[in-house]
């Protein structure tokens, strides 16, 4: 939308690309960081985009959303459907 994008067309392409960047690891069982290198190209947009990512910390913001996750599963008394064990 930032950019131009009609709200439709811009979640849509959002939701593609998280849908199609989760088969490839789970049809491949490649590191995504395997498969970020076999998809971007030197001075492209997806390696633009996912350098923004990084600098941003998307990772380290995944783990914390993993953790309080789990650990809420852990205080409800559900850990089993966050983590496999009782």
């Amino acid at each position: 939308v930032k950019q131009g994008l009609n709200r439709e067309l811009a979640y849509k392409l959002a939701a593609q690309t998280m849908v199609g960047s989760g088969k490839m690891v789970l049809q491949t069982g490649t590191h995504p960081g395997a498969l970020k290198d076999s998809v971007c190209s030197p001075g492209g947009s997806t390696i633009a985009g996912i350098y923004t990512l990084e600098q941003r910390g998307l990772r380290g913001i995944m783990m914390e959303a993993v953790d309080a996750t789990i650990l809420q599963c852990r205080e409800m008394g559900e850990a089993k459907y966050c983590t496999g064990k009782e």
